[in-house]
């Protein structure tokens, strides 16, 4: 979501946007640059590989849809938004399927 809207991501940027510290997005970068999902250049950009991509397209869909339901049951946006971020790297496979079955068949996804 950050390189869509500022066409960048730095580790700061991260930080600001989750509202954590520097020091635990470092972490997290290096662990992700370990496991091979993200690479950093000599300016400090964050760049995602294939399999952070497709890792970042699966969690934005989940977001997208778990946001739209919450709306869509009347809660504010914002809040929304918010909540989803909560919800969407816990939630089962299993259970996220069937609330993006549920979404489709019901026309609210968006």
């Amino acid at each position: 979501m950050l390189n869509n809207e500022h066409g960048y991501v730095r580790s700061v940027d991260i930080a600001n946007q989750l509202g954590v510290t520097k020091p635990s997005v470092s972490y997290a970068t290096r662990r992700l640059k370990e496991e091979g999902h993200i690479e950093m250049d000599k300016e400090g950009m964050i760049h995602l590989t294939a399999s952070g991509t497709e890792i970042a397209n699966s969690i934005y869909e989940r977001h997208r849809i778990l946001s739209a339901l919450f709306v869509h049951l009347g809660v504010d946006p914002e809040v929304a938004r918010e909540d989803a971020c909560r919800v969407e790297h816990d939630l089962s496979e299993e259970t996220f399927d069937a609330l993006k079955k549920h979404i489709h068949e019901e026309g609210y996804d968006e």
